[in-house]
């Protein structure tokens, strides 16, 4: 499902007048996410300022990526620090790839001072965080899934829970999700497919999702290829009848984070466009994105 993006040199003028000097934030730039990310948006021709948030750890860092050097801000004061670089880059986009339990205390800041934010991060109190971004009024994208293929695969689970409900009552569902051992919660992606099986009439809770982050166990159970142990996300839905006579399989796998971290280039593009255009609509997720059929 992955897929790697190479401009030719004859596209590289149109996509220059797009997004060369648009100025994105990208939160969490010491992991292997948010370095991702800086590659994919630099490759696109965005531009990363030359600092970001990171936790207490990271403060004073330098993240190099692509020739550019990002300097890692720690957690003290950084709500002035926030609203400096947003003085110094007016039309800055925020990206977070952090942890979960920063969520929605990253969101809180960025409403505060009113910066436009990709919240790519899964995790954290989720009514909440859309409850508080709409007090705000700030533009925002959040989505559990950035991948454009997968979200599109997720449209295709909510259309058919909404238009057949009940369509698979009485079903058994076995839920197997493999990430690298740095994954901390369940699947954002797990959760929506999941939430989608709940509505088509399947009984099935999130503490029953089998996890797995040992990896020997993704290697011999799962399939997963050696080399990308550190970077995938593999998901097997499994539905049986009651009586054992009719199965179901739903899976989707990806190796590495290039899937990731080239949505998320789209998202900030897509979101970059609402704010400039002066939207009414502030909240959106990657269905939108993909509606909207300008990706690259």
């Amino acid at each position: 499902m992955t897929s790697t993006s190479v401009q030719s040199p004859e596209l590289a003028p149109a996509v220059k007048s797009i997004n060369v000097g648009l100025p994105i934030m990208v939160n969490g730039c010491t992991g292997k996410m948010g370095r991702a990310v800086l590659e994919a948006a630099i490759s696109a021709g965005l531009d990363p300022v030359p600092v970001a948030l990171g936790r207490p750890g990271d403060a004073g860092k330098i993240v190099d990526v692509g020739g550019k050097q990002i300097e890692v801000q720690g957690p003290s004061q950084r709500e002035s620090f926030l609203s400096s670089v947003i003085k110094e880059y007016p039309n800055l986009i925020v990206v977070d790839y952090t942890v979960p339990s920063s969520v929605n205390e990253n969101a809180a800041l960025y409403s505060k001072v009113g910066v436009p934010f990709v919240m790519g991060t899964t995790g954290g109190d989720r009514e909440l965080l859309y409850k508080n971004v709409a007090a705000s009024n700030v533009y925002a994208l959040i989505s559990p899934q950035m991948g454009k293929q997968v979200v599109a695969f997720l449209a295709a689970m909510e259309i058919m829970a909404k238009q057949f409900p009940g369509a698979f009552s009485g079903y058994n569902l076995k839920v197997m999700e493999s990430h690298q051992a740095s994954k901390l919660d369940i699947s954002g992606t797990s959760e929506a497919v999941i939430s989608c099986f709940q509505k088509l009439g399947v009984s099935f809770e999130l503490d029953q999702v089998e996890q797995i982050r040992d990896p020997k166990l993704q290697v011999e159970k799962v399939g997963v290829p050696e080399e990308h142990i550190s970077g995938h996300a593999f998901h097997t839905y499994n539905l049986t009848s009651p009586d054992g006579t009719v199965s179901f399989k739903f899976e989707h796998n990806v190796c590495g984070r290039s899937i990731y971290a080239e949505g998320t280039v789209d998202a900030v593009l897509f979101l970059a466009k609402k704010v400039s255009s002066n939207a009414d609509k502030r909240i959106y997720d990657m269905i939108d994105v993909l509606r909207e059929g300008n990706m690259r």
